[in-house]
């Protein structure tokens, strides 16, 4: 079963639109992409430490109900 034109001409087109698709993205800048990175590593470490403390806390709980 080898591939027929329509199909070989359909995967040229693709590659051809995402090609010009790539073509249209914006990159960001160095200065906007050191700053949306570094909000990301700050909102993932606050919300690791909550989970971190919300952990302990419901830990804590659970160990007091069972020894009762």
């Amino acid at each position: 079963m080898g591939e027929t034109k329509t199909e070989k001409a359909s995967k040229t087109s693709w590659f051809i639109g995402l090609k010009a698709e790539f073509g249209k993205i914006i990159w960001p800048d160095k200065k906007s992409l050191s700053r949306q990175t570094a909000a990301v590593v700050a909102v993932s470490v606050v919300l690791g430490l909550i989970i971190a403390v919300l952990d302990v806390i419901i830990r804590y709980g659970v160990d007091n109900l069972v020894k009762l």
